[in-house]
């Protein structure tokens, strides 16, 4: 009945499955979770590397993403936008980061833009998700395009096959059990939202020394972030950890300090020592033909989706990549 069954509903496995579509194939994704309840949903979801090695392969997929969702911006899909940025740092940084070779306009930031106790910083614009909007509208793309959404959990890889030969695993945290993948661990995060006293340019403290701090202004709110915590696997929010965050925020944006808090969200992010597992497996699953693993992104799924669906895409379908 299908060419190709897709595992996991985040962002991952529904570009992924969206891929495989354009490139002819006919797809069910398989999910745990409808993609609204995944831990996608939850991300701040604003194009960024966020502790990615900077590898050739990772540089082409964080490329190929940049310039798919600068597209979407453009075209009006729901909640992609290109978001200013401020990155502030404590020290001069790199002659040249990795990244930034995805990005048209990166600078660095003038004197007069800089205050203690900052000494350096970078101006640049990247793609900005709110996955609460985009992910419905991913969901919509697939079914449009007569993609089955098969809500149920395995437990083995080999009862994807059920519904194609091909099976693409994109199960994110899952894969730690389905693979036996002992690389792969939960690093939890822990944000606010706000409202939005109306601003629209994005702040990141890349090297506080107190914690992993930002500020990403959305179209009704303001993701305040963060934590980096390894080998968390609670999802209940902290009281005092929401408090730690918020004064952060408050201290590097002022205009924070009257602003109402309207939520808590906690979400584990799938983290891989060695970087993302993007490659076809030799040990195919009984029953089926090929098995493509597509996982491990960490924090920067969004920042990479497109671009390892489209590497997920030639692996699962024959091609080289």
């Amino acid at each position: 009945m299908f060419d190709v069954t897709v595992v996991g509903g985040g962002v991952i496995g529904l570009t992924s499955a969206l891929r495989l579509q354009q490139a002819g194939a006919r797809v069910a994704l398989v999910t745990a979770e409808p993609p609204g309840s995944t831990t996608s949903s939850v991300a701040a979801a604003v194009w960024y590397p966020t502790r990615t090695p900077g590898q050739p392969r990772v540089l082409d997929w964080a490329t190929r993403t940049f310039d798919e969702l600068a597209r979407q911006a453009a075209d009006g899909v729901p909640g992609v936008v290109m978001r200013p940025t401020r990155m502030l740092l404590r020290a001069e940084p790199p002659a040249v980061q990795w990244w930034t070779a995805a990005v048209p306009d990166v600078r660095r930031l003038r004197a007069e833009e800089i205050r203690a106790p900052y000494t350096s910083g970078l101006a640049f614009t990247v793609p900005s998700v709110e996955m609460p909007r985009y992910l419905p509208w991913l969901h919509q793309q697939f079914t449009a395009a007569g993609g089955t959404l098969v809500l149920r959990r395995i437990d083995r890889l080999d009862q994807a096959t059920a519904w194609a030969p091909v099976v693409v695993n994109a199960t994110g945290l899952g894969a730690r059990a389905l693979c036996g993948d002992a690389r792969l661990r939960p690093v939890r995060g822990q944000l606010l939202l706000v409202g939005n006293p109306g601003l629209h340019v994005s702040l990141r403290d890349e090297d506080d020394p107190d914690g992993y701090t930002y500020i990403h202004p959305r179209s009704t709110d303001v993701v305040l972030g963060g934590t980096f915590e390894n080998d968390r696997w609670d999802t209940a929010p902290c009281p005092d950890t929401a408090r730690a965050i918020l004064r952060r925020c408050t201290a590097l944006l002022p205009e924070l300090a009257d602003t109402p808090v309207i939520g808590h969200v906690v979400g584990l992010r799938p983290h891989r020592n060695g970087g993302v597992r993007l490659e076809a497996d030799p040990h195919v699953p009984d029953g089926g033909t090929r098995l493509v693993h597509n996982y491990g992104h960490g924090g920067a799924g969004v920042t990479l989706a497109w671009g390892c669906a489209d590497a997920a895409t030639a692996l699962a379908l024959g091609g080289d990549h």
